[in-house]
């Protein structure tokens, strides 16, 4: 018998413990392993690129040659069954490993390529996208930035992701971090129309007579502002005629003359400059944590991978200056 051919015949199989042989593709597999991320085909087809009916298919094909049902499907929900949960934790690594034999196989390459997955706050990827994702991409051309914002933390190993950005004060200790830039601060703001016509408040209890952009948190709590002074913190929970969840539509709504508004200072930066914008209360907002790009260790990291890390951290002028993870508490 010709071995190596034999051996290529059955490449991608799997001998179950009764014999029987289970062929199945990287694509099904990546399928199933999405909708169980996702807890949606609708969300995992748009997050694989493929159609709904596709993604579908991918993983009924799969279900169809395994012979076990892996996910319990109703018109409102999707859920792993039991065997679909013992199925996702046992092929995840490995796929995970595939993919990342892949990538390491095309890093041979002079040139950078492929995707880079960033998971960050909203307001994080506003930060740096301008600053370090744009140049980057003009610098490495082939390389493909795959972005996704979540204002929750998340777990960039378990969702797929290559890095993360968030907070310094958030990074997870088992991650190794890489600080980007300097402090941040928040800043109220308001039209001066508006403080014309309505006053400027002096102190954070001001506020009580004002209309406020109010805030809506990722958990459905209203964000209460946070205010600091001579080592003197207090929170109001402000009020006005409306309330958001993005960023965007608060600038919107202040330029608007809605009311005074909190924002991260590098959101209103050039409207405050240019004068549409007025900061108030300076003296009782705080600094906040620099934020930081952060990454688990990674055996044989990619061409794009090595090629981002070594851009962020010329951006960064923070040669050196590599957290590394902090041991776990056994």
């Amino acid at each position: 018998m010709d071995t190596w051919r034999d051996n290529q015949d059955n490449l991608g199989r799997r001998i179950t413990e009764r014999g029987t042989i289970v062929r199945s593709s990287l694509t099904e597999l990546d399928a199933v392993l999405m909708v169980a991320r996702q807890g949606r085909f609708r969300a995992a087809a748009l997050e694989l690129g493929v159609s709904t009916t596709a993604l579908s298919n991918a993983v009924g094909k799969l279900e169809r040659t395994l012979g076990v049902r892996l996910f319990n499907r109703t018109t409102r929900s999707v859920s792993l069954t039991e065997a679909g949960q013992q199925f996702v934790a046992q092929v995840a690594p490995a796929v995970r490993d595939i993919h990342e034999a892949m990538e390491v196989a095309r890093s041979q390459t002079a040139t950078p390529s492929g995707t880079l997955r960033i998971n960050a706050f909203p307001t994080a990827a506003r930060e740096i996208f301008s600053s370090l994702v744009l140049p980057f991409l003009r610098a490495h051309p082939q390389v493909h930035v795959d972005i996704v914002t979540e204002g929750r933390l998340v777990d960039v190993v378990a969702g797929g992701f290559d890095l993360g950005v968030r907070s310094a004060d958030l990074v997870p200790a088992d991650m190794i971090a890489l600080p980007l830039g300097d402090v941040r601060r928040n800043v109220v703001v308001a039209t001066p129309s508006y403080l014309n016509a309505r006053g400027t408040p002096m102190v954070p209890q001001d506020l009580a007579e004002h209309s406020c952009l109010r805030v809506r948190l990722p958990n459905g709590a209203i964000h209460r502002w946070p205010f600091e002074k001579d080592g003197k913190s207090v929170h109001i929970d402000v009020q006005g005629t409306i309330t958001l969840d993005e960023a965007s539509l608060a600038r919107t709504a202040v330029l608007a003359s809605l009311g005074l508004a909190l924002a991260m200072e590098s959101d209103v930066r050039d409207d405050i400059e240019a004068g549409r914008l007025v900061r108030v209360l300076e003296d009782w907002t705080p600094t906040l944590s620099p934020l930081s790009l952060y990454y688990p260790s990674r055996r044989n990291p990619t061409a794009a991978f090595k090629a981002f890390i070594d851009f962020a951290r010329r951006q960064s002028g923070a040669s050196g200056t590599l957290r590394p993870p902090r041991r776990m508490p056994s």
